[in-house]
C-alpha cells in the first residue's frame, strides 16, 4: 500500500495448462499483457508481471475513495508441455522474490475450469505444488478461480447448483481455503461491470484476512 489515496494488490495465477490462467490475468488488469491462445502444448513458458492502471470506484479507505492498482504474476503451468516440476516450481518461486518479495504476495489464485472435473490425482498435485511454493500457510493465501463459467452457464447450471453437483474433491479444496472462490464468465471477464465484480470480491477477501500478505524474501 502506498498510502490512503492508493492501494496495490499483489496477485498470482496458478494452475495447469489451458485452465485460463493467462486470460485470467488480462480479465484482472483490464488489458492483453498475456499471451492467450488454444494451443496442444503449454503457451506460457517463463513468468511475467503485468500491471493495470488506476482503478477508482471500487474502495473507500477512512470515509474517502481510494485508487486500486493491481499487479497479476503469470506463471507457466504445471504439469508443463516442455518444463519439468522442479524447473517450473524454480521460476516461480524466483519471480514471487522478484516481484513482491518486499511488498508481499495478497492472494494465489489457483485456476480451474468450471466445465472439467476436478479428479483427486489432480487436486492432490495441485495442492502440493502451492504447498512447495507458498508454504504452510497457503490456505490463507489462496483463492479458487473457475474459469469457463459461460460454459457451465450454458449447460443450465447456476453457481449454487454447480455446486451442489460438485465432486467432493472440488469442495473439499474450497473448503480448505476459506471457501474463497470467483466463478469468471470467459465471454464477459473483460466488460468492466465483470471485472470490477471479481476485483470488489478480491478485495473482500484481501480485507477479511486483514490485508496480510505472504513474503517470500529469497527463492529457497
Amino acid at each position: 500500500m502506498a498510502d490512503n489515496s492508493e492501494m496495490t494488490i499483489n496477485l498470482v495465477v496458478l494452475g495447469k495448462p489451458q485452465t485460463g490462467k493467462s486470460a485470467a490475468g488480462n480479465s484482472l488488469l483490464g488489458s492483453s499483457d498475456f499471451e492467450s491462445r488454444l494451443c496442444p502444448g503449454s503457451v506460457t513458458a517463463r513468468c511475467s508481471l503485468g500491471r493495470s492502471g488506476r482503478i477508482l470506484g471500487l474502495m473507500r479507505r477512512n470515509g474517502r475513495e481510494s485508487a486500486l492498482r493491481v499487479r497479476v504474476l503469470d506463471t507457466p503451468g504445471y504439469p508443463h508441455s516442455a518444463l519439468s516440476k522442479e524447473q517450473v516450481r524454480d521460476a516461480v518461486r524466483a519471480a514471487l522474490a522478484q516481484h513482491f518479495g518486499e511488498e508481499g504476495l495478497h492472494l494465489a489464485l489457483l485456476v480451474l475450469r468450471a466445465d472439467l472435473p476436478l479428479c483427486p490425482d489432480d487436486s492432490e498435485d495441485t495442492v502440493q505444488f502451492i504447498q512447495e511454493l507458498l508454504g504452510p500457510t497457503w490456505k490463507d493465501f489462496t483463492a479458487v478461480l473457475l474459469t469457463h463459467a459461460d460454459k457451465a452457464g450454458e449447460a443450465g447450471y447456476s453457481e449454487e447448483t454447480y455446486l451442489h453437483s460438485a465432486s467432493s474433491t472440488l469442495l473439499s479444496l474450497l473448503s480448505s481455503v476459506q471457501h474463497k472462490y470467483i466463478f469468471l464468465d470467459n465471454h464477459n471477464s473483460i466488460i468492466k461491470e465483470e471485472r470490477n465484480i471479481v476485483l470488489r470480491k478480491l478485495l473482500n477477501f484481501i480485507q477479511k484476512g486483514n490485508y496480510q500478505v505472504l513474503l517470500k524474501h529469497n527463492k529457497e
